[in-house]
């Protein structure tokens, strides 16, 4: 994948993170798969721009949070 997946990946996971949240607690808020969102965090997925924004409001940030 491109370094903007990856990039957008590391930033999913160091919020998510710094939120204490696990891939789990995303998931369930979000009615994703974990293996999903793995992959999303490895930069292996792209995700559409509205599930962007999903995991942007599961985090608590913007969707702009996210794409730095």
């Amino acid at each position: 994948m491109d370094t903007s997946s990856k990039k957008l990946g590391k930033n999913i996971k160091r919020i998510r993170l710094q939120n204490k949240m696990s891939q789990g607690d995303v998931c369930r808020a979000l009615s994703l798969d974990r293996a999903y969102v793995s992959n999303v965090e490895a930069g292996k997925s792209n995700p559409t721009l509205a599930t962007i924004e999903k995991i942007a409001k599961a985090l608590g940030v913007s969707s702009s949070e996210l794409l730095k």
